[in-house]
């Protein structure tokens, strides 16, 4: 059996084939050369049919002979069928996993998650491609020019020392003020998912009361989608509140910076269980590393209460991406924190 998907989101209709054979109760689905966003909607939808039908096999084995680039659109669809799987009772297991597949896999910890056969281990499906492909350790997918370029990497690792060195001036007096105003930790730390979905501990300045994580379930959300805003938070605190009116929070970013977690610019950075609540196409924003700026915080800031919109923000940066665009779009940030009607809640 093989199913086809038509791709609606180009102008330009796209295919995506994805043969299926059967053995005894176990499934072999076999996946194309590319998983970006337009097959990796179809490999859900192929997934879902499989899955959804009065007798659905009990092991389904994903193939991955012939892949050779995977990006984070695939690597949502992935997810989502392994949180299909588990729900249904079904083995979900990786097969013929080429090094590009493990490259991501590996940069994610999903390989500590996924169930992994060898090639001798898997069956394998007659294909087009050459027997003999290399199986060295390749490098990690090119899914957006601005992850590959070296003269971006070279402007963060400057703006970063320029940051820490502004935090070295600006942190005793910020220091002083939390500790008056409500006594606990300096810092606050956050797991965030950046490029490909990796996990990292973002860090902040704390402008919350020291128990805010445990109090997020009282509060509100007032925004639409997969992220959390509320204009009258009441874990703020005083000073918090001018801490994220002026972004002065946010300094400590630039340690995430240097170490390449984060960019200057970029798309907002989300936190798992925002990601755990993607769609595949929403999973394109990971496309390009997170930034302490970007389209989104010159765009509105706090007024953007879609998560539509902010995936239209993070894909409008993608598309215009430059180095000349990064530039204006710091240049941007430094007149919106001017701005007194522009600060974050």
């Amino acid at each position: 059996m093989a199913t086809k998907v038509q791709s609606f989101m180009t102008s330009q209709p796209t295919e995506a084939e994805f043969p299926i054979t059967s053995l005894n109760e176990t499934a072999i689905l076999q996946m194309p050369t590319r998983l970006s966003v337009l097959e990796a909607v179809g490999f859900k939808q192929t997934f879902q049919e499989l899955t959804q039908a009065d007798s659905y096999p009990k092991r389904i084995i994903i193939d991955f002979q012939q892949t050779t680039f995977m990006d984070s659109s695939g690597l949502g669809a992935l997810v989502s069928n392994f949180k299909t799987a588990q729900e249904k009772g079904i083995v979900l297991i990786l097969g013929n996993v080429t090094p590009q597949v493990t490259a991501v896999l590996n940069l994610t910890g999903l390989d500590q998650v996924f169930p992994i056969e060898s090639h001798s281990e898997t069956p394998t499906i007659e294909a087009d491609t050459p027997k003999n492909v290399s199986r060295k350790i390749e490098q990690l997918p090119a899914t957006h020019p601005s992850v590959t370029s070296w003269m971006k990497r070279f402007i963060d690792i400057v703006g970063a020392l320029v940051g820490l060195i502004i935090i070295g001036v600006l942190s005793i007096p910020i220091v002083i003020a939390i500790q008056i105003d409500d006594p606990g930790p300096i810092f606050f730390k956050q797991i965030r998912c950046g490029w490909m979905g990796k996990r990292f501990k973002i860090w902040k300045f704390r402008s919350m009361c020291v128990d805010a994580e445990a109090k997020k379930a009282q509060v509100k959300n007032q925004v639409q989608g997969a992220f959390f805003k509320n204009e009258n938070d009441p874990r703020i605190t005083r000073v918090g509140r001018f801490l994220r009116r002026t972004s002065l929070d946010e300094l400590p970013q630039f340690w995430n910076v240097l170490k390449g977690d984060m960019s200057l610019v970029g798309t907002r950075p989300p936190t798992p269980d925002e990601v755990e609540r993607y769609e595949v196409p929403e999973w394109q924003r990971l496309d390009v590393k997170p930034g302490m700026t970007g389209e989104w915080q010159v765009n509105g800031r706090s007024t953007v209460r879609s998560f539509e919109d902010v995936i239209r923000l993070d894909l409008l940066y993608q598309k215009n991406w430059s180095l000349l665009y990064d530039l204006k779009l710091i240049f941007k940030t430094i007149a919106v924190l001017f701005n007194r009607n522009s600060g974050a809640y």
